[in-house]
């Protein structure tokens, strides 16, 4: 799965979505920046997991000490220093790192943040200083489960347990002591079927990776036009095409 996932991300090189247009009707009153926020001040040390090319990192994340953001994609890493040369003020240095194997010293980091990506819940407890925070946005086995079952496939959809509740065990475990989870509600509406459908090519809603087996994927091959097509005339609506996500929301502290 790991191969498969560093194969994945190297050939998307960048995780830019604005390209996408996309109206957001947030249900569940939860912001993964915001908890960022709240459990941070200017002179904290945080770890950004998973942060692809940096632009959310770049553009969201609140004013603190230092930032170490990291990603296990090498071509990731460098779309993502590339992105800071707009953000010179931005006190951040990006690393390429494996999520599941973290090198850095125990008691480190006031706050780890890791959003869609895979964490090591005992790793990330070692790193954290007394009190520190984890905070956690993920996908959730029913996000997206209309298209899912149109074609019998993606993310999550095979699991026994969700991502959601394996990491709150893994958690606890882990020895983390104060954790609160929440499940995120949005709606999400594509203005064209083009728009809905880079989405789909830029992301593994479609393509879990455990599903993929040695398959070599092209473009052509990720989304079956006939079942688009089904999708998009059951979920058109005046707004646009509805796509539910279905995600979670952690904050644990030690």
């Amino acid at each position: 799965m790991q191969e498969k996932e560093i194969e994945y991300y190297e050939r998307i090189e960048n995780w830019n979505f604005d390209d996408i247009k996309c109206d957001t009707v947030k249900i569940t009153d939860w912001d993964f920046y915001e908890k960022i926020k709240e459990n941070t001040n200017k002179n904290s040390l945080c770890l950004d997991l998973g942060t692809g090319g940096g632009e959310k990192v770049l553009q969201k994340y609140p004013n603190v000490g230092m930032i170490i953001a990291t990603d296990i994609s090498k071509s990731m890493i460098k779309t993502a220093k590339e992105n800071a040369k707009e953000y010179p003020d931005k006190k951040i240095k990006f690393v390429q790192m494996n999520n599941l194997q973290m090198t850095f010293p125990k008691g480190i980091f006031d706050l780890i943040s890791a959003r869609h990506t895979i964490i090591n819940a005992k790793e990330i407890f070692e790193c954290l200083s007394d009190e520190g925070t984890l905070v956690i946005q993920g996908i959730d086995k029913m996000d997206c489960i209309e298209i899912k079952k149109i074609f019998k496939r993606g993310q999550g959809y095979n699991d026994k347990m969700s991502i959601a509740e394996q990491d709150y065990n893994d958690l606890i475990n882990a020895g983390f002591s104060r954790i609160e989870k929440v499940e995120i509600l949005e709606d999400e509406y594509y203005e064209t079927e083009d728009d809905l459908m880079a989405l789909l090519l830029k992301t593994p809603i479609l393509n879990d990776f455990s599903e993929v087996n040695n398959e070599k994927i092209e473009d052509k091959d990720r989304v079956k036009k006939d079942f688009f097509d089904e999708y998009v005339k059951r979920y058109k609506t005046e707004r646009g095409i509805l796509l539910k996500r279905r995600l979670y929301g952690i904050v644990a502290k030690k």
